[in-house]
């Protein structure tokens, strides 16, 4: 297979993640192993270069035309200028060294008496490499040219290459530099403390660096220049449908939200487009709590009466009473036969479990546990997640966690505090901690749409509103908040036909998950088969053939 007919084939992997980066990294790493153009015999390396050949500890074969050297053997790899103080020239930050290949360096004029010490210097047709992480690891590099005064200075987190020798060219140096072998060969080579970790010049100046004739850089880089170019159309042409397939898709949703049916629910599935799963699901949970997924039957009442009847239990009990819902607190309209109620008035009553210091190990068998948040963050309970109580430690029965239990998390990250499950069947003797909440609901309250309406959008928006603690690392939401939560409410009829409905079209939606994730593993296994014949290896091993 060759380059061409890689190219050709990109339609079959591209929607594997990252591919068009992938090619360009391929195309990089074929340039300096001598694959992507072909030798001649009339190029040859001059006898002022073959001398500078190393052998040892080469990381891979290169043509017989070529030999292995140091970039301390062909040129100054600490240089310095000698300017005029009093006349600008170019200032270079970090910010102006471009990640990829063939992008323009920026500058900007400032007098060299300002510039000359403290910075590192350059001059046009020098090589830079950042040193610094994470700069170094993401390819910051490039060739200096077109300098204001055709010098300048700039970030001290650099290092430099002066080419002292004709037959080297500059720019084929860089695509070296830019290869994730590299790359990959110099992080375990860094040094410092984390965030500040460093290339050290060693690596930079002395590494092995394989080097072809002179014609045949050029070569090299004219090709590189060539196949970039080709990248860069398909990472447009690739924009371009995406962006195409996003309207699409976001057309599809709002059809379906505006008029929910058959019709409009297969567009959201058409495999002209993809929709995202995580988006879906949110849309989906959207539309069920606002009354769009399923239709009004006028025999299944209005939410007045089943309100009136949780009144009455909660009068006989005792249970504090939170303020009624007033019109600017809505999400949204509803339809006429729900009603707007805060959560902690349909709620019996609730409680929270303790945390005693624990053993860090989960519990063996059905002994005494106490749940971790975890166990209540992802949207379904995970009995496994506990840590075993120390035997001889006092059992609390009343925390207990039973069968169909309505459970929240009051501290969490930012994006899981607050998040709710119902238990299905759970193991026996598991209790919650004191950052789990449980909710008592009645009978007339389907705990399942409860479950919907906490973990919609605009209820992730009430928490997050509300939620204390300065880290986002760590938020907090106190039982209050979690009572005052405002609940549309449907009658109980209708509560089940929507939770049933929302059923239905997530295993639909999990249907399109695994797809698309089957689709993006295809491509990238492809892909991978792709590069590893062009690269001239073993798909899997590594191993040069």
């Amino acid at each position: 297979m060759n380059l061409e007919t890689f190219f050709e084939k990109f339609d079959l992997f591209a929607d594997c993640p990252n591919a068009v980066q992938k090619m360009r990294e391929l195309i990089l790493e074929l340039a300096v192993q001598g694959k992507l153009v072909e030798q001649r015999e009339e190029d040859s390396l001059p006898c002022a270069v073959s001398n500078k050949a190393i052998c040892a500890d080469v990381p891979f074969e290169v043509p017989a035309s070529w030999i292995w050297t140091r970039l301390s053997a062909l040129g100054d790899t600490k240089p310095r200028n000698t300017c005029d103080d009093s006349l600008k020239y170019s200032f270079v930050p970090m910010t102006f060294i471009p990640a990829g290949f063939g992008w323009d360096v920026r500058s900007e004029q400032r007098l060299w008496g300002d510039i000359k010490k403290g910075y590192t210097h350059f001059q046009d047709n020098d090589v830079v490499m950042a040193k610094i992480t994470p700069c170094f690891e993401n390819g910051k590099s490039a060739v200096m040219a077109g300098l204001y005064g055709g010098c300048g200075a700039g970030t001290t987190e650099l290092h430099v290459f002066r080419p002292e020798i004709q037959d080297v060219y500059s720019r084929y140096v860089l695509i070296y530099l830019k290869t994730r072998g590299f790359i990959d060969r110099g992080v375990p080579r860094m040094t410092g403390s984390a965030g500040q970790k460093r290339v050290p010049h060693d690596y930079f100046a002395n590494s092995p660096l394989p080097l072809p004739p002179l014609a045949e850089q050029k070569r090299i880089v004219a090709k590189v220049d060539e196949l970039m170019a080709l990248c860069d159309a398909l990472e447009a042409q690739q924009k371009e449908r995406e962006t195409k397939r996003a309207a699409l898709a976001k057309a599809a949703l709002a059809a379906f939200a505006e008029a929910p049916s058959p019709q409009s629910l297969e567009l959201l599935f058409h495999p002209s487009y993809a929709i995202d799963p995580s988006d879906l699901r949110k849309s989906i949970l959207t539309l069920a709590v606002q009354g769009k997924l399923v239709e009004q039957r006028e025999e299944e009442g209005d939410a007045d009466s089943l309100i009136a009847a949780i009144s009455n239990q909660r009068k006989s009990i005792n249970a504090k009473n939170y303020s009624q819902v007033s019109e600017d607190e809505w999400f949204f309209d509803v339809p006429e036969s729900w009603r707007w109620i805060r959560m902690g008035n349909i709620s019996l009553q609730s409680d929270s479990g303790w945390s005693p210091q624990c053993l860090a190990e989960s519990r063996v068998g059905n002994a005494w546990g106490v749940l971790k948040v975890s166990a209540v963050s992802w949207g379904v309970f995970d009995p496994e997640a506990n840590k075993a109580l120390p035997s001889g430690m006092e059992i609390r029965d009343d925390c207990e966690v039973k069968d169909g239990d309505f459970l929240l998390s009051r501290a969490n990250t930012e994006e899981l505090v607050a998040r709710s499950v119902v238990v299905g069947r759970t193991p026996p003797h598991l209790m919650m901690s004191d950052k789990i909440v449980r909710f008592q609901f009645p009978s007339e309250i389907e705990k399942g749409y409860i479950n919907l309406v906490n973990s919609s959008a605009p209820a992730r928006e009430y928490y997050a509103r509300n939620a204390s603690g300065t880290s986002s690392s760590m938020k907090n939401v106190g039982r209050k908040v979690m009572c005052e939560l405002p609940v549309p409410l449907p009658p109980l009829a209708e509560q089940k036909r929507i939770v049933a409905k929302v059923d239905e079209l997530m295993v639909l939606v999990d249907r399109l998950d695994a797809k698309v994730k089957a689709a993006q593993e295809t491509g990238a296994r492809l892909l991978e088969a792709m590069v590893a014949e062009l690269s001239g290896k073993v798909a899997g091993t590594g191993v040069s053939r």
